[in-house]
């Protein structure tokens, strides 16, 4: 049988890139979702007084991921 390669080869610079587009990517929607419950853009249904609150622990938790990434990057 031939072997196929993996996309999750942690060696592959392809493999690298796609990881942190995906991660950027991620990051930017997770920011965009918070500060939008945060200013009352995006609302949930049932929860509405506690929206703003959950806007800020996502930015918060987001922004507390990215640093965490960093460290551990350079590292």
């Amino acid at each position: 049988m031939a072997k196929t390669k993996s996309l999750t080869a942690k060696g592959k610079p392809l493999t690298k890139a796609v990881r942190i587009i995906g991660w950027i990517t991620g990051v930017l929607v997770a920011l965009a979702v918070g500060f939008g419950m945060k200013d009352g853009t995006l609302s949930v249904p049932l929860v509405e007084p506690i929206v703003p609150l959950a806007g800020w622990v996502v930015i918060i938790l987001t922004i507390i991921g990215v640093i965490m990434a960093i460290i551990d990057a350079a590292k």
